[in-house]
């Protein structure tokens, strides 16, 4: 097992038998709600400070979660610098994940983010810069990452190549719209904001279909992208798209996004066909399988992921702790692509031209 780095840059000793010490920078991503939630019961986590400059924001959290007014500071760098945790995670808009890494790198401190990696691709590559110059981990978070339907789906598509070779993919990811599902205030403010989100529906949920065909491409960008957008429902959202479609493609395969705040329902799905079969992962838990000369298959709960990734906490803690290097679909490679393609589908929707990326 590699031992990590503490801050002060010696080997940390008896890594393992202690709480990870985490702090949260940021209370205006509505995850944060359920991932405190979490950490707060998770043994060998311990919650050492939250920084977000709305003191209303902490009495809010304090008094839902039932936590010290002494774990709140309304500076990340004062924070950082009183309670030196181990690891980081971001709950700020996306514009802000840059400022987040930046001053933790400068302390050697690990960072998770919410997805997606950056409002675009000058931002993304500051944080390389600065997750290299700090010699820290780098780690974006997605709900799908912890799919057991994903895991499956994996064997099935690249490790058994039940399917042959992939030829098309398409995600499906979205909800009714932040309004319409009651996010609070200071979500919907910034998931609203072109500038701190980086568009709307098309940066919200079109990031899930870019990472995990990236992810599913072994990290190969894509050649080209296209991509169009609406605004349903301008009374709603007149500054963002709440539709989003982008078209990816592959030297010998093709993706297909649809970002919506338009579903009628919530739904995460995703759908890989190959040369001679297909799988296609409803939600986090059915998978349905069909192989060359078969009928569909269905496996309802498919195999448990291993226990360091099963959850964004497990993980972090993996990697901080060295059992894990990151990688996939949360690693900082991925998501530069991941930058890259919702880049260049946010140019394709303004010039109504394909993006070409240059290699």
């Amino acid at each position: 097992m590699l031992a990590f780095l503490t801050p002060a840059g010696e080997p940390a000793e008896g890594t393992d038998d202690r709480p990870l010490r985490l702090a949260i920078a940021g209370l205006v991503h509505g995850h944060v709600e359920g991932f405190l939630r979490a950490a707060k019961n998770r043994p060998g986590v311990e919650i050492v400070g939250i920084a977000d400059p709305d003191a209303a924001l902490h009495r809010k959290y304090a008094q839902r979660h039932g936590l010290p007014e002494a774990l709140f500071f309304t500076d990340l760098e004062a924070m950082l610098d009183r309670v030196k945790p181990e690891a980081v995670a971001s709950f700020t808009s996306t514009y802000d994940h840059a400022r987040v890494v930046d001053a933790c790198a400068r302390r050697r401190i690990h960072v998770m983010m919410e997805k997606p990696l950056a409002v675009g691709v000058e931002d993304a590559r500051a944080i390389q810069r600065a997750a290299e110059s700090g010699g820290i981990r780098v780690i974006v978070n997605y709900e799908t990452t912890w799919y057991r339907s994903h895991g499956a789906l994996w064997r099935v598509m690249k490790e058994e190549r039940a399917g042959g070779e992939i030829r098309k993919m398409v995600a499906m990811d979205g909800h009714q719209g932040p309004k319409e599902i009651g996010v609070p205030d200071e979500f919907f403010a910034w998931l609203t904001d072109p500038a701190k989100n980086g568009a709307g529906a098309l940066y919200d949920f079109g990031c899930y279909g870019a990472n995990l065909m990236t992810w599913l491409m072994d990290g190969q960008p894509p050649l080209a992208v296209t991509a169009m957008t609406q605004r349903i429902k301008p009374q709603v959202y007149p500054r963002v798209d709440d539709e989003a479609t982008i078209l990816v493609e592959y030297p010998k395969a093709q993706g297909i996004i649809q970002a919506s705040w338009n579903w009628p329902f919530g739904r995460k799905d995703l759908e890989v066909y190959g040369e001679s079969g297909y799988a296609r992962a409803v939600g986090g838990n059915v998978l349905r399988v069909r192989r060359p000369g078969q009928a569909e298959e269905e496996a309802s709960s498919p195999a448990e992921l291993p226990a360091d990734e099963r959850d964004s906490l497990a993980y972090l803690a993996a990697i901080v702790r060295g059992r894990l290097k990151p990688s996939g679909l949360s690693s900082l490679e991925n998501n530069l692509v991941v930058s890259e393609i919702l880049e260049a589908a946010r140019e394709s929707t303004r010039t109504g031209k394909t993006v070409r990326l240059s290699r």
